[in-house]
């Protein structure tokens, strides 16, 4: 699902009582952490770059080792969604909020990510994909009181609001935001500081887009070992 900026600004100022009314027949069910997904199908990313992140990300949910630090808990399950963004207005949940309570039903949600094409293919927005994430952790029907996004990239805002303005909202509302900076040896073409910015993507990264509680930053060089670092990450931040 694409919302605009307004819509956005609408969801968000909705009430609690009309949130709650839209949630399902499984929303008083907790969960230890509320993790949104948001990966960069910008322009920069090729397809065949594209395929080995989507595979990288399902490769890595289904593992083994993810599956036990999200089952690891004192709930023993974690509410998971997964989107991906590209420029201003263009960002889509590819799969919807899940409940991850064992191998089977993390299966079930790599699956789905492989299923979809890719949505958009535009400039880099990363503080509006910020604000959609933050738009789908309000509407998640799970209560936590951990709530994590998790963005992974491999270059700098182009476009929209500031990354920094997006993430400071999001760590004043309790949020923690972590990232997977990905590096490349050669610049892009079009726009070398999109890719390597003064002091690295990494740095930006750092400065720019995580933040909040135990926040962290892993960088891998290319796409090639993308499910190995997924699997790090997530078994991290879901531990």
């Amino acid at each position: 699902m694409v919302r605009s900026p307004r819509r956005r600004r609408f969801i968000a100022g909705l009430g609690a009582g009309v949130a709650a009314a839209a949630l399902p027949a499984r929303a008083a069910e907790p969960v230890d952490l509320q993790l949104v997904l948001a990966a960069d199908v910008s322009r920069s990313i090729d397809e065949g770059r594209f395929q080995l992140q989507r595979q990288g990300y399902a490769a890595a949910l289904a593992d083994p080792r993810v599956v036990r630090a999200m089952t690891g808990g004192r709930l023993k399950r974690v509410a998971l969604a997964y989107c991906e963004w590209s420029g201003p207005g263009a960002q889509r949940t590819m799969v919807d909020w899940s409940l991850i309570d064992g191998q089977a039903s993390a299966e079930a949600f790599a699956a789905r990510l492989l299923g979809p094409p890719r949505p958009f293919a535009g400039s880099t927005a990363v503080g509006e994909a910020i604000l959609f994430a933050m738009d789908e952790l309000r509407r998640c029907p799970y209560p936590a009181e951990r709530r994590t996004i998790d963005v992974s990239g491999d270059g700098t805002n182009t476009s929209g609001t500031p990354a920094g303005s997006a993430r400071d909202a999001a760590v004043e509302a309790g949020v923690t935001i972590n990232g997977l900076a990905i590096l490349s040896e050669t610049p892009s073409p079009w726009n070398p500081q999109h890719t390597h910015p003064p002091g690295g993507l990494d740095e930006w990264y750092r400065a720019n887009v995580i933040g909040g509680a135990g926040a962290f930053l892993l960088s891998v060089m290319g796409f090639d070992t993308f499910a190995y670092a997924m699997v790090n990450k997530l078994s991290r931040e879901t531990a």
